[in-house]
């Protein structure tokens, strides 16, 4: 069976992941196959719109094929840098896309479910919506994108959600704007069938449907998360935090305190840097640079390894402190691609 479903319904293409075990986590393969539907369709007047959802299972997707990513990183790379630079093709296909994309962010959301998320002109959140960027935990950063979503939300909530990977539930992405709609999980097929057969009503389709969300927990927390997290020196933030006796802020530090301070440094310098892009293809350009850096740096399969696959949570990064990460190390991450090896859009 395909790990991506592709198929014209009614008026619209639909692009359905399936690969449930892996809770639908994007491997090359699946990008090409998402890039070969999107171009075909791009050109056929029949097909007007685009709906991104997934088969079974608890998720939409949670994010790409890490292991994978690790392996190559810990030889040559080469493996990793394919993937990324289709993987952030897709992306930049989405967010250029002329017809609308509606993507169903129903269950896990996280890495690479961003990406294809994110760039789409409708975006719905449910009940079971849990939408994560948790990428600093195994020394990796917030890509596919990450460094222009996350710098785009108010105040400082895409430093917060990016340093700590903090997960946010439906009514939160709804409220930031990382959702335009907040729909029940029960009428999303009759939703999906209406926009079929009527994809020149979306707007009233998925208007029409929605609920009002249950108030957004994060709403409480964005004085202290502008406050705690207004720096972009990841020593002053956590500083902040540990002036801050609040439970809140003491919670918040004891999370950052587990993650890679290489890989916080670099998610800062990616949304400082993010915030100034003014074309989405810049954006994917520098990101495709980091990653092919980092994927080569202890700290990713060290994290890999702590993390998903001996699962003992207790990584030693290298460097082990914010101090330890210099600038100069950063700025070697952030260093642009040699000549004909650098990331370029479809």
């Amino acid at each position: 069976m395909s790990e991506v479903l592709t198929e014209v319904d009614g008026k619209i293409g639909r692009i359905r992941l399936n690969r449930p075990k892996a809770i639908h986590a994007l491997n090359k393969a699946m990008c090409s196959a998402m890039i070969a539907a999107l171009l075909e369709w791009r050109s056929d007047p029949a097909v007007e719109a685009v709906i991104i959802d997934h088969m079974e299972g608890r998720g939409f997707c949670a994010g790409g094929d890490v292991r994978m990513l690790a392996e190559s990183g810990s030889a040559d790379g080469a493996d990793a840098r394919a993937f990324f630079h289709e993987e952030y093709r897709l992306n930049h296909l989405l967010f250029t896309y002329a017809k609308p994309v509606i993507a169903f962010m129903d269950g896990i959301t996280m890495g690479g479910g961003v990406g294809i998320s994110q760039p789409a002109k409708y975006r719905v959140a449910t009940e079971n919506t849990r939408f994560a960027m948790p990428e600093t935990a195994i020394g990796l950063f917030p890509d596919v994108g990450g460094g222009w979503y996350l710098s785009r939300l108010p105040g400082r909530v895409g430093q917060f959600l990016a340093l700590t990977g903090a997960r946010l539930d439906g009514a939160e992405c709804h409220y930031l704007g990382l959702a335009t709609h907040y729909l029940p999980h029960t009428s999303l097929d009759e939703v999906k069938a209406r926009i079929a057969e009527h994809p020149d009503r979306i707007e009233g389709i998925l208007g029409q449907a929605s609920v009002k969300a249950p108030p957004a927990r994060i709403a409480d927390n964005l004085i202290a998360i502008n406050k705690g997290f207004a720096s972009d020196r990841l020593e002053d933030i956590l500083d902040a935090l540990d002036k801050d006796p609040s439970p809140w802020a003491q919670t918040e530090l004891a999370t950052l305190r587990t993650k890679s301070p290489q890989a916080c440094k670099v998610s800062l310098r990616l949304l400082a840097e993010g915030a100034k892009m003014q074309d989405f293809a810049d954006e994917m350009r520098m990101e495709y640079a980091v990653a092919a850096h980092v994927v080569q740096r202890p700290d990713f399969a060290e994290g890999v390894h702590a993390v998903l696959i001996h699962k003992h949570n207790s990584p030693q990064w290298n460097p082990a402190t914010p101090e330890g990460v210099t600038d100069h190390m950063i700025d070697t991450i952030f260093a642009p691609m040699p000549d004909g090896e650098e990331w370029t859009p479809l």
